[in-house]
């Protein structure tokens, strides 16, 4: 069975930094897209980046939303079935708990979802 484990949360002053990890069990990296969402208190779910599956036909290997593009990174370890989101210059409406989910390159929906890490950004 499929399981997304999220890790590296934790409390940063603004403008610091925090690498998240999202390792996955009984998965091939390389047939599932995987994600990062965020969500904050009182505010609806949003995606933050995605690493695409090497099959996917999208013609995009790595997107960001555009709050993230050049602050955030997103990274994958194939052999450590484990997908990273490196975030710098952190401000205070990072602060969120961060998700990741991984989709089959064949699907058009997230089928697994991690329990979620805590970012706070707070001076």
């Amino acid at each position: 069975q499929v399981h997304l484990v999220e890790s590296g949360g934790g409390s940063v002053q603004p403008g610091g930094s925090l690498t998240l990890s999202c390792t996955a069990s009984d998965l091939t990296l390389d047939y599932y897209a995987i994600a990062w969402f965020r969500q904050a208190p009182g505010k609806e779910r949003e995606g933050v980046s995605c690493i695409h599956s090497r099959f996917s036909t999208s013609g995009r290997s790595i997107t960001y939303a555009d709050s993230m593009k050049g602050r955030f990174i997103i990274s994958r370890d194939n052999a450590k079935t484990t997908v990273y989101l490196q975030m710098n210059s952190l401000k205070p409406e990072d602060t969120a708990v961060y998700y990741c989910a991984a989709q089959n390159y064949e699907s058009s929906r997230y089928h697994y979802w991690g329990q979620g890490t805590q970012v706070t950004v707070s001076s």
